[in-house]
């Protein structure tokens, strides 16, 4: 539609541009009936520790549960544990007076064991870990000039990382391998540090992990709990880095298990 002034032609969009032009600022916005508002949600942190927004109640029903479900897996493997403590007995590495038959009796225990179990430390920490690095690197599908300068690029930054920047990684290795035999199972935990501000490669023993005995495998288990030891100075770091909840800590007056206390 259009509207003649002084022999010039108006539409009604001028119109309508020239009055919200003219329109002053700091009038209050006109919502129209019917037409939906989008608000905009700040984003969450994906990393965020998800106890600082729950409920106490919440937290402590759930770690309560959480406690209940440990000391059951815990009590599965006791008959591991007892066989366990008594294998450690036979590495004949604790001098023991000897009463029986007689007092000052011969206690020697024969070092095969020992032996055995250091032999399969040196030669599987050989083929594990060797000089140049642990890491390899295939290609797969088409192999072409390019692919394989980035899959020697690849192997050349992970040994770097893990000889070189991740100095717990030999270390811990070293350590896995002569507690393998001797429990039958040992874990690996590699996970990004705050702290630090890089990756580690942390050895878990046996009795440190606790899953329900007869699970067959950890990405089918029902449940997985690593038992962490720290001291309070560690938890008070990891407290001020957000990892863990900035709360009072209570001194702990729990004692080593059986299996802690015969590796001591």
């Amino acid at each position: 539609m259009a509207v003649e002034k002084n022999n010039e032609e108006i539409t009604i969009e001028d119109k309508i541009e020239e009055t919200i032009e003219e329109q002053p600022e700091g009038l209050p916005e006109v919502e129209v009936e019917g037409e939906e508002t989008v608000e905009e949600r700040p984003q969450d942190d994906f990393n965020a520790n998800l106890a600082e927004s729950m409920d106490e109640r919440t937290l402590k029903s759930m770690a309560s549960d959480l406690i209940d479900e440990y000391k059951k897996d815990k009590l599965s493997r006791k008959e591991w544990e007892d066989a366990y403590i008594k294998g450690l007995d036979l590495l004949g590495t604790k001098y023991q007076e000897v009463t029986k038959p007689f007092k000052g009796a011969s206690g020697v225990t024969h070092p095969l064991l020992a032996e055995s179990v250091t032999q399969f430390q040196a030669q599987a920490y050989k083929e594990l870990v060797p000089s140049d690095g642990p890491v390899r690197t295939q290609v797969i599908g088409l192999q072409t000039p390019a692919t394989e300068q980035q899959a020697d690029r690849v192997k050349d930054y992970m040994n770097y990382l893990l000889m070189e920047e991740m100095e717990d990684y030999t270390t811990d290795m070293d350590q896995m391998l002569f507690y393998l035999p001797l429990s039958g199972s040992t874990f690996k935990k590699v996970y990004y540090d705050a702290l630090l501000d890089r990756p580690v490669s942390k050895f878990v023993p046996a009795e440190d992990l606790v899953v329900p005995y007869f699970a067959s495998d950890l990405k089918d288990c029902e449940r997985i709990t690593h038992v962490i030891k720290m001291t309070q100075n560690e938890v008070i770091k990891k407290q001020a880095a957000g990892f863990y909840r900035d709360i009072e800590l209570i001194e702990s007056n729990s004692e080593p298990d059986d299996v802690q206390k015969k590796l001591n």
